[in-house]
């Protein structure tokens, strides 16, 4: 037999392909009765080189390379016919064996070493529906050596940073046992000794706050207060460990009124001051329909604040930021919200009752209180029922300024990334001289804030005004945001500016002066 043929054994097996003096050899085909199949090169009769197997009997599929009969190099098994569990990499004698990634009907994913069908060596492991992920060293499918285990408590596309538990150290069997550094989500951090999973022996405890216990611990507690509960926080169970991972303890944060916020612990609203001035039988009903309006729009929400909190920055470890007052009152401008009569000054009084430096930061849950707290001081008079109005003033606030204006981002310095990042080098600076003209303010609102005229004022004091940047060229510039402060019928020059307005025509004022 030489050349193309088909041999066909007497118990049904079947091979179309390749013969070379009387022995299967080339590229041929297999059919056996039960509805398996093998197509790809031969050798001998048997599956050498590169081929496709399907089996019959589990619906599973390889392709890549065999050796005398057996897989061995590289090559991808799928487990189902649905493709959601499979194996790429490497193989020998028919076990992944070497480098390869895994996916799990699960939808749990491995990558990394492998030897004798199970995790051995380096690689991650990620527990996708359980936002976990371990990566480090394994024996035998087991997390054993040095690793780092995290547990995602939001990882939202949007949200302003990946709130997380970490622990890095020693692992035996699966389990937190040696040295190792517990990360809690609160920014508290226990670094020290561990056994079965539980903090035991010499470490140091970093409270959230600042202060520091360090000495002796057993059994998950500090050994001098056995019966102090540290920070109210636990760590995760980890016994048992595999391919899966438990489930975190499922403690909700609750609201001051003891009913779980509908928005979760991460991003609950602190908007008390604004329901006092609801009659208390109404208050949790306002906040109950207001969270159902946020939920409509906190995809749109989140993308907003991680937008606003990257201008000006270069980049971040993480491609994540805080978003800053500054960057917040830009988003607010953005909006038009200084266009109902209420200027961003007073709009930061009325959201925090005092001023803040530009440079302190606040999380999304923060963001959206304050979101709520302008909505309701822009529109609370247009309400037309007496119920339900934060929800009608934040929708108002939603479908009227942020929806058609959010992230086109005007003025001068943050509208282009490069200027932003530069001249954000200089705002400490400026931050600084702000301060001391406040300072030197006579009027009531002395220390705070500076007016318009104040301003004027401060670049004439510096010698930055003249013939050229003249007084009224320095008000056409400051009105191109704010029609208010100045045009060509009128201009009232005693209302404030907030520091934004002055670091943001800083770049407009350079122009001038070059």
């Amino acid at each position: 037999m030489h050349g193309h043929g088909e041999y066909i054994w007497a118990d049904g097996i079947k091979y179309e392909g390749d013969f070379v003096s009387n022995a299967l050899m080339g590229h041929g085909t297999y059919s056996w009765t039960d509805g398996s199949t093998y197509e790809g090169e031969v050798c001998y009769g048997i599956r050498h080189g590169i081929g496709t197997y399907k089996c019959a009997k589990t619906s599973s599929v390889y392709k890549g390379q065999w050796y005398r009969g057996k897989r061995h190099g590289k090559g991808t098994i799928y487990y189902s016919q649905g493709v959601a569990s499979w194996y790429e990499g490497d193989w020998e004698n028919n076990c992944r064996e070497g480098w390869g990634m895994r996916c799990y009907p699960s939808g749990n994913i491995y990558q990394g070493q492998w030897k004798n069908n199970v995790q051995h060596g380096e690689g991650t492991m990620r527990w996708i529906q359980l936002g976990q992920q371990y990566s480090g060293q394994w024996v035998n499918g087991v997390q054993h050596g040095h690793g780092t285990h995290t547990w995602f408590l939001r990882r939202v596309p949007g949200s302003q940073y990946p709130l997380r538990n970490e622990y890095k150290g020693e692992f035996v069997q699966g389990l937190r046992h040696g040295q190792g550094t517990f990360s809690y989500a609160s920014g508290a951090v226990y670094s020290g000794e561990w056994n079965h999973n539980k903090k035991h022996g010499q470490g140091k405890f970093i409270f959230k706050n600042g202060r520091i216990f360090e000495g002796e611990f057993i059994n998950d507690r500090m050994a001098e207060f056995p019966a102090f509960f540290i920070d109210g926080t636990k760590t995760p169970d980890l016994s048992g460990i595999r391919t899966h991972s438990p489930p975190s303890d499922g403690s909700k944060a609750k609201k001051s009124g003891g009913t779980a916020s509908l928005l979760g612990p991460d991003i609950a609203l602190s908007i008390e001051t604004l329901l006092n001035q609801f009659p208390e039988a109404q208050r949790d009903q306002e906040l109950r329909q207001v969270e159902f309006a946020i939920m409509r729009h906190i995809t749109l929400l989140r993308m907003i604040y991680s937008f606003y909190g990257s201008l000006g920055h270069d980049h971040s470890p993480d491609n994540t930021f805080l978003l800053t007052r500054l960057q917040f009152w830009r988003f607010l401008k953005d909006c038009g919200v200084h266009l109902h009569g209420i200027t961003l000054v007073q709009m930061d009084r009325l959201i925090d009752e005092k001023l803040h430096s530009p440079f302190s930061t606040m999380l999304l849950r923060q963001c959206l209180s304050y979101i709520v707290i302008a909505a309701y001081h822009i529109y609370h008079k247009d309400t037309r029922t007496s119920k339900n109005v934060l929800v009608e003033c934040f929708s108002k606030l939603m479908k009227q300024n942020i929806i058609p204006n959010a992230k086109n981002v005007k003025g001068p310095l943050f509208c282009h990334h490069l200027r932003a990042v530069i001249g954000l080098n200089y705002i400490d600076r400026c931050w600084e001289i702000y301060q001391v003209f406040c300072k030197a303010n006579n009027t009531t609102l002395s220390n705070q804030t500076m007016t318009a005229r104040h301003f004027i004022w401060m670049l004439k004091d510096l010698g930055l005004l003249d013939s050229e940047l003249t007084t009224t060229r320095m008000l056409e510039i400051l009105s191109s945001e704010n029609p208010a402060i100045y045009n060509s019928a009128h201009g009232n020059l005693d209302l404030e500016v907030g520091s934004l307005v002055i670091f943001a025509h800083l770049p407009s004022l350079t122009h001038e002066l070059e």
